[in-house]
Parts: structure tokens; sequence; C-alpha cells
């Protein structure tokens, strides 16, 4: 099948719309999260996740609205413990990831056990994207990109060096608790697309693959954008074809999409020294 065939199913249109629309605002924060090095935040989050989708199947309700209170709440709570008791970062996202998934698995089990639809949350399951979802997920997109664009300064000074934003007038605590629950929002308009147990790697993979080669801030944000779309287009595609987890290609993808960067930054790297 060709690629122009491939895009006339209204369904496939509905699925690269909405896989674009994810792709640009979770490798943005995604850029954001890596060099605050909060980067795991979207892992823990993505458990938590799981008990609001089950949640949502168990009561009939959308698991996506379900999912994004308890989400944000999560982070907001990740963000406390982290300030109120001087813990690590990454203990604190250990422990909310611990208990998001252990209620996930007590609810799903409770209601009969991994069905389908919970299934498709866990895995990514773009291709069944549905108009509402769709709806939704423009949305939630255009506020988090909204908020990156009205704080873009204070972010910067956030990520950059903490100390200095601090004495520069940013309110750190206000942008911190910003930049977790857009990145809680974004993990769950994320879920359709690569899945609970991946939804990480999609905030991960394509920043870092941009910082091997960008020489700006700028630049690092429309080099991890474009890397994050190519690789979910050539996901959706390529699972379609195969009929395999849209998911587990789209994450593969942006690891070759890395290794190539890599490879490169490695060659440049080489040639430099020599010259």
């Amino acid at each position: 099948m060709s690629f122009a065939e491939f895009l006339s199913f209204a369904f496939v249109q509905k699925a690269i719309i909405a896989g674009v629309l994810i792709a640009v605002v979770t490798s943005i924060l995604g850029v954001f999260l890596v060099l605050k090095r909060l980067s795991l935040i979207g892992d823990s989050l993505s458990h938590v996740a799981l008990s609001g989708v089950a949640l949502g199947l168990v009561t009939q309700t959308s698991p996506v609205f379900m999912a994004v209170p308890i989400v944000m709440l999560s982070s907001l709570g990740i963000y406390k413990i982290t300030q109120a008791t001087k813990t690590y970062t990454d203990s604190a996202l250990g422990i909310v990831s611990a208990a998001g998934i252990s209620a996930g698995i007590i609810i799903a089990a409770l209601a009969g056990g991994f069905n389908v639809d919970l299934l498709s949350f866990l895995f990514g399951s773009i291709l069944t994207v549905g108009t509402g979802e769709l709806v939704m997920a423009a949305v939630l997109t255009v506020a988090i990109l909204a908020v990156v664009y009205i704080f873009y300064n204070e972010l910067i000074a956030l990520v950059f060096d903490e100390n200095f934003a601090k004495t520069s007038g940013v309110n750190v605590n206000r942008i911190n608790t910003l930049l977790v629950l857009t990145a809680s929002v974004a993990v769950v308009i994320a879920l359709r697309v690569v899945g609970i147990m991946l939804v990480s790697a999609m905030i991960i993979i394509p920043p870092v693959a941009a910082l091997q080669l960008a020489d700006n801030f700028k630049k690092t944000l429309i080099l991890a954008s474009s890397f994050s779309i190519v690789g979910v287009l050539c996901g959706i595609y390529f699972s379609f074809l195969l009929n395999i987890p849209s998911g587990a290609v789209i994450i593969l993808f942006d690891l070759l999409i890395l290794a190539v960067c890599a490879a490169i930054k490695k060659y440049a790297d080489k040639k430099r020294k020599i010259a």
C-alpha cells in the first residue's frame, strides 16, 4: 500500500493529526524536563495514569478525562514530597509511581482483569483515536503550548540555573508547579499514541537526540519536535502495514533517530579534534 492510499482512510487522518499534536507538545516539554533532570517524571506519571484509566473504564466514563485530574494531583504530590521532605527527586518519583501502578492493578483486578480497552492504553492504539479524543488532544495541546509560550523565559531560567532564576525575581515555586502540571497533562494525552509503558520514552528520546546536534535552545526545540513528528508518522505507517502496536514502532523509530544523531555528533567531534 502506498503512503497516499494510506492517507485516504479517515481513521488514519485522525491518528496522524493527533500524533503530530502530541509529538510536538511532548518533545517541547521533554526538552525542559530533560534539562531539569526530571525526564523520568513521565514514567512515574504514566504509571499513575493506569489507575485513572482503569477507574474510567470501571465507571464507564472517559478514561482520559478520569486520568487527567488524578495525574495532575500526583505530579503536585511529587513536587510537594520533594520540597517538604527534602527527598531526592528520584525517590519521590518512585514512591508516586509505586502507589499509582498498585492502585491501577487493584482497580483493574476488581473490574475483572485487563480487557481490550485497558490494553490499548497500556501499549498504545493511536489508530483507534476517536473524534472526541482528537478534539481534547488539540485543546490540551494548545493550552500546554500557550503556557510554554507565556512563561518561556522563566522556564529557560529555571532549567539552566534555578538559583539564578530565584535571584532574578522568578517565582520558582510557581514555575516548577506549572512545569510538572503541564508534564502531567502531556503524559495523559500521549497514552493513546505510545501507551502507558512507553510514554516516558516519547518524552525523553527526541529531546536527547536534538541535544546531540543543536547549538542553541530554540534549535533544540525545533529539532526535538521534528524528530518526534517523523517518529510518529513512520510508526503509524509501519504499524498499520505490519499490524503491530503503534507505540512500540514509534519508539523504535525514535531510537533509530537518536542513534543517527549520536553517530553524527561523534563523527563531528572526531573531525573537530583532528582539525
